[in-house]
């Protein structure tokens, strides 16, 4: 009862504190009106731990930011308040009681996570605007500490994986279901398709992105075991239904993406010799830098607009650095990370402020139709380029750890799984794939401060780490050689 009454308390400080902080910010609105909700969620906190936190699997998909609607203040609803509500329950009870395998913190992907937000913190106690740095941090931990280590512990039963999968696999069908429906009332056309997913998503590139990013797991859910026919039927309409979705989301990445996944998938299959891929790319760079003169010259050619709604040459104008005020406006944003990098190198200007010091670092020949002199439109469209200019080399350092610590736990989990334990190969084939969606998208935006991209990111990461210890403790238990 003891137990009890303090998750009581907990939770309920946890909510009052969310909910007064967002009357702060948003005085004008009826938070009353908010508390009927907040008792239903003390009640699931309490009582289904586990059923609240698969739930952010669904809200992810459908929250909304409520900063479209107050203009002062940043919050995803109903998410980000439950996964601070989360973050605090948890740790609390992990203080008080541990239940956490203390195998995680060995493992790859949470050790190189826990230096770079280490690295975060130092960065933010240096940064040029020391509050939005530390709001940054905030907002990462409350990422991280429910959904990647608190996530190990929900993801060691496989229905919770399959859950979280089904969850946000759904909560994304909505969405494009209600995307389609909306586009279709403006007969699908290219300048409606950059707002009609208002207000689950603030644009097309963050939706073309998430629909990418949920078709490898769809197909992954399909794959897994022999499925009912119903179910069958439920998810082959959910596959068809994405493409649609990834198509008219006339996001270029987003299509690049899901190509680069496929040639993963097959590299990682089929075990391609490292070697020779190594051999293959040097032998690629060598012949396009033997090659310049005339790529430039064909480069300069291309005048294919990114606001053409044919196929064909949407994707030609992704190469089209002439004409293309998106792309050329990318490469504006890319210039002036590198130059914020090469005045603060080290500590870079702190995290999260990319958006407050780029301006002075746009060149007037790098300007486009879609710049600002102020310098007010966002972020540094890059993943990497903005841990660059914001957290210096070893921000970028330490991020690419990440990937790459995540890239080759997951692959290697693939490949101890015997062909025999196909829904497991299945099952890790599509988080691989998933995640390269991203991570390769991640060269041309970034997502990884919302929702909608952090929480199935890492909660497949979660899934990955306890999938990899589950998987050697079965190994050293049939090789006693193995053993520790």
């Amino acid at each position: 009862m003891r137990i009890l009454g303090d998750r009581i308390l907990l939770f309920v400080f946890a909510l009052l504190s969310t909910v007064l902080i967002a009357y702060f910010f948003w005085i004008d609105q009826p938070v009353v009106s908010l508390f009927p909700i907040g008792l239903m969620l003390i009640y699931f906190a309490v009582y289904q731990t586990e059923k609240l936190f698969l739930s952010i699997a669904l809200f992810a998909p459908l929250s909304f930011n409520i900063e479209e609607f107050n203009q002062s203040f940043g919050l995803y609803i109903p998410t980000e308040p439950l996964l601070v509500g989360l973050m605090i329950l948890l740790s609390a009870i992990q203080l008080k009681k541990p239940f956490l395998d203390n195998s995680i913190w060995k493992h790859p992907i949470i050790i190189t996570f826990c230096l770079y937000i280490i690295w975060v913190l130092i960065s933010s106690i240096t940064s040029s605007h020391v509050l939005v740095s530390f709001k940054f941090l905030l907002s990462r931990l409350w990422f991280f500490i429910p959904i990647l280590i608190f996530g190990t512990h929900f993801f060691k039963k496989e229905e919770n994986r399959i859950a979280f999968l089904w969850l946000f696999v759904s909560g994304a069908f909505i969405t494009i279901i209600y995307t389609l429906l909306h586009h279709a009332q403006y007969g699908f056309g290219e300048k409606e398709g950059h707002w009609v997913m208002y207000p689950f998503f603030k644009d097309h590139t963050i939706y073309g992105a998430i629909v990418a990013l949920v078709l490898p797991l769809a197909w992954a859910l399909y794959f897994y075991k022999k499925q009912s026919v119903l179910v069958q039927a439920v998810l082959i309409l959910m596959i068809g239904v994405i493409l649609l979705g990834l198509y008219f989301s006339y996001t270029r990445a987003a299509w690049l993406s899901i190509i680069i996944a496929v040639a993963v998938g097959l590299v990682v299959h089929y075990r391609i010799n490292f070697k020779l891929l190594i051999f293959i790319g040097l032998v690629a760079l060598t012949t396009v830098i033997s090659k310049w003169d005339s790529i430039e010259m064909e480069l300069a050619r291309n005048k294919h607009e990114h606001t053409t709604e044919s196929f064909n040459e949407r994707f030609q104008s992704a190469a089209n650095v002439t004409t293309d005020a998106s792309n050329l406006e990318r490469i504006n944003r890319w210039n002036c990370a590198i130059s914020m990098f090469k005045d603060r190198p080290v500590f870079g200007f702190g995290p999260g402020t990319y958006a407050f010091e780029y301006a002075p670092y746009q060149e007037a020949e790098n300007l486009t139709i879609i710049s600002t002199n102020f310098g007010d439109l966002g972020n540094a469209h890059s993943e990497y380029l903005g841990a660059l200019s914001e957290m210096g080399i070893v921000g970028l350092l330490t991020f690419i750890a990440v990937v790459f610590a995540i890239f080759y736990s997951a692959v290697t989990l693939y490949h101890n799984y015997s062909n025999s334990d196909r829904k497991n190969r299945v099952l890790v084939m599509g988080m691989i794939l998933s995640l390269t969606t991203y991570f390769s998208h991640a060269f041309l935006n970034n997502y990884l401060d919302t929702d909608k991209a952090a929480v199935p990111i890492w909660g497949m990461c979660a899934m990955i780490v306890m999938m990899g210890l589950q998987q050697k403790r079965e190994l050293s238990f049939s090789n006693p050689k193995l053993r520790i």
